[in-house]
């Protein structure tokens, strides 16, 4: 998954403020989060290929400025601003382009309720459930879908939510409503009731 770092041609060191020598604590930070940045840019794009490129986008832009790094806040928090950074401004191009990004239709997506038991119908059920729940979040903002899978997959609080996406508390919060609202008209579409 190291996309970026292991390119042949990468220099010793082409960062401001970071010396020579300096590019293995790199790699060393990325081993760590990788995992951690990959998952986040998945639930914040809905796609394999678009997390990947997402991520590479992010390592290349904490190793070129890795020097404004103030070490006021936890590496991982500094991480993950400018993977929902680099996430958002994936998804705004992607609203510029309507055929780069075709998601299935909450039509086209099978209407199953989950059982209790862990049995191959549940699985697939449990796979419906993801497709309708990606196809509904295909179809909101991308500060509602960024603020939403902050909130509901990664747990965030408000005020983390407003100062990595970098909008005021009421702001994040309409965002997040707005979201939980298209979801459950989506889900209603489908006769899943709350």
């Amino acid at each position: 998954m190291l996309w970026l770092v292991n390119g042949p041609d990468m220099p010793a060191s082409n960062s401001p403020g970071m010396p020579d020598g300096d590019v293995d604590v790199f790699l060393a930070l990325v081993e760590r989060h990788r995992t951690y940045m990959y998952n986040l840019a998945l639930r914040l794009t809905g796609r394999e290929q678009n997390a990947q490129d997402v991520v590479q986008e992010s390592l290349l832009n904490a190793f070129l400025h890795l020097d404004r790094f103030e070490g006021r806040a936890d590496l991982r928090t500094w991480l993950n601003r400018i993977v929902v950074n680099c996430a958002l401004d994936y998804l705004r191009g992607l609203r510029r382009r309507p055929d780069a990004y075709a998601p299935t239709p909450l039509s086209d997506v099978v209407d199953t309720a989950a059982s209790a038991s862990p049995d191959p119908e549940r699985l697939a059920a449990s796979a419906d459930w993801r497709r309708l729940v990606a196809a509904a979040m295909a179809e909101m903002s991308p500060l509602e879908r960024v603020t939403f899978a902050l909130r509901h997959f990664e747990g965030r609080s408000i005020a983390e939510i407003s100062e990595t996406v970098g909008i005021g508390n009421n702001a994040a919060k309409q965002h997040i409503f707005r979201a939980v609202r298209k979801l459950r008209l989506a889900l209603a579409a489908h006769g899943v009731s709350q």
